[in-house]
């Protein structure tokens, strides 16, 4: 028998596989599929203080190897999340943790501070890396000073877990990683998305209306390994990786460079069962490999 279990932080996961915000919806939606109670955990889509119409249409693209988007976080807002969907999530038997973004401090402290009163919410994903919002997301976490302030601020309020998702659109990610973990973040995730545009020749305009977007798939992940990598010689705090895990073998690369557990993104739109059959993948790569506890590959490249 394999152990697939793994702690991030004082969360106690039955295996290392979460899905990432903004790519399962609330988690229920894909119930349809598989029973979701068998991953690690899910992640919900982004919530902000209030309600977020997001960016104008067109603001998703296909791209070689991957896909842009610039939804620009749309969602009802946290008191919609608490009344409307919370009371659909109690049930699930795996953890759920809510993605919280913010135009100001201010916002990310107060939606905060609301879910943190959720008895079936045991952590939030702090988001200070979204680059698809003209106020706050990637604005605070690209200078270690901003991710610092977030964090110590909304750690006051929350007392629960928190993750925070790091932006890749930075020069050095490791100290901002270290900044976070300062000022009492319980474990970091990454990464978020990368800047990136699509052109259409034809018409000879942006094809998002945004004009740039978030760019995730498999094009990303040789940058979010290289990451990860640097991040784990530099925090003492759990690392979640993703960014173009599409497959077992894609999710244990990042474990062998220091990621603790993942997230299945872009995957999941491509194939809603995907996240599941990474599970199975992990075990079976560990039997092959004679090791008893997924925590043996954690890191083994140095």
């Amino acid at each position: 028998m394999v152990d697939l279990g793994i702690n991030i932080g004082n969360l106690q996961l039955k295996n290392p596989v979460m899905t990432a915000s903004g790519t399962f919806g609330y988690g229920t939606e894909f119930s349809d599929f598989f029973d979701i109670s068998a991953l690690g955990g899910i992640i919900i889509k982004g919530t902000t203080l209030h309600h977020r119409e997001g960016n104008p249409y067109p603001r998703m693209a296909e791209t070689p190897a991957g896909m842009l988007n610039a939804v620009g976080l749309q969602n009802k807002g946290v008191e919609y999340f608490i009344t409307s969907i919370y009371p659909s999530l109690k049930t699930i038997d795996t953890h759920v943790l809510v993605n919280v973004s913010g135009s100001t401090i201010e916002e990310y402290v107060q939606a905060a501070e609301k879910i943190n009163d959720l008895d079936k919410i045991p952590a939030i994903e702090l988001n200070i890396s979204c680059p698809n919002v003209k106020k706050g997301g990637m604005g605070f976490g690209t200078s270690c000073a901003s991710a610092a302030e977030v964090v110590k601020a909304v750690r006051k309020v929350y007392t629960k877990s928190i993750m925070v998702k790091l932006s890749p659109n930075v020069t050095n990610i490791a100290e901002i990683a270290q900044a976070v973990e300062a000022e009492g973040a319980d474990s970091v995730s990454l990464i978020n998305t990368l800047l990136g545009m699509a052109v259409d020749a034809e018409k000879q305009k942006p094809v998002l209306s945004t004009i740039t977007g978030g760019l995730s798939g498999p094009c990303v992940k040789p940058i979010a390994l290289r990451m990860v990598w640097q991040v784990a010689k530099a925090v003492n705090i759990p690392i979640v990786g993703l960014g173009g895990i599409m497959n077992a073998t894609d999710a244990i690369e990042f474990m062998l460079v220091g990621a603790s557990a993942v997230q299945i993104g872009t995957a999941n739109f491509i194939d809603p069962t995907v996240s599941l059959k990474i599970v199975n993948g992990i075990e079976a790569y560990l039997q092959k490999h004679n090791y008893s506890s997924v925590k043996d590959i954690i890191g083994l490249i140095k």
